[in-house]
């Protein structure tokens, strides 16, 4: 079937737990949201045969995390310089979360993700939508349905351990597959061994117990992970929302040809019950 025809058949409508508890085993991390404020399925229109009205593909929008640094970045400080408890309640109340996209495995490579995404991020009516991760970086579906993405500044200890790594013939590229690291690094020179291993050894200096690893490939996925697991930051503000519009219009943060969606709010049924 053509992906527009796909699409035809599917429809985008407030879900609940249950929705994403079905779609769970498809996502890459395996803790559960919390604090989660609304859920929105894509799913058939009518009952398709053995799949009938299954979920397709789920979004979940939790609270806002109060502590991420490119956050201050990307809304050139509009929640800087406040008291705790002031910054807080002005998160709560502007600024909903992105927390989980799930696409059932059959519905993938149509677009359903970014669809998902740009047609309810107007219905949470709050200014500020973001998201937090790594997957976006190799599927960029976020940034499809309209979001803006902040890359994470790399600790300097990273930079360092990636500069020896690549001196030796180990790229970025490498990075996602830690038994070819090992093997590169099985295969040095004894004075590349030694080299990588001093500065493995000074990278892991701040990692608590993990600073007296020995060599092998538990120790690489470890290293490899840290190096690879660095969450980009993605926001979107919402042009239809005016409660605080005055100081990002002057910043030049709205873009008025941003997502729309249905006309109103429509909140999930968990959300409603809440």
């Amino acid at each position: 079937m053509h992906t527009c025809s796909i699409h035809k058949e599917l429809e985008v409508v407030a879900g609940d737990r249950s929705d994403y508890e079905r779609l769970a085993a498809h996502h890459y991390r395996d803790d559960r949201p919390v604090a989660v404020k609304a859920v929105y399925t894509a799913r058939p229109r009518r009952a398709a045969g053995s799949f009938g009205q299954r979920p397709a593909a789920v979004i979940v929008y939790t609270m806002p995390n109060p502590r991420i640094e490119l956050r201050t970045v990307a809304t050139h400080g509009l929640f800087a310089g406040l008291d705790r408890q002031t910054e807080l309640e002005l998160l709560n109340r502007h600024v909903r979360c992105i927390a989980r996209v799930v696409v059932e495995p059959r519905f993938r490579g149509i677009g359903l993700a970014s669809r998902l995404v740009r047609e309810t991020m107007p219905r949470m009516n709050v200014p500020i939508i973001e998201a937090l991760g790594v997957m976006p970086l190799v599927n960029p579906f976020l940034e499809k349905a309209g979001m803006q993405a902040f890359e994470p500044r790399v600790p300097v200890e990273h930079v360092e351990l990636l500069e020896a790594l690549s001196a030796v013939g180990i790229e970025e590229n490498d990075l996602i597959d830690p038994d070819c690291v090992q093997h590169k690094v099985d295969g040095l020179s004894r004075v590349r061994a030694d080299f990588i291993e001093a500065r493995v050894r000074q990278f892991l200096r701040s990692h608590g117990t993990r600073r007296t690893m020995p060599p092998g490939l538990e120790r690489t996925r470890y290293i490899l992970g840290k190096l690879t697991h660095r969450p980009a930051y993605y926001i979107w503000f919402n042009p239809r929302e005016d409660q605080l519009l005055g100081p990002w219009s002057s910043l030049g943060l709205l873009d008025p040809e941003g997502p729309q969606g249905p006309e109103g709010p429509k909140e999930s049924r968990e959300a409603q019950q809440s």
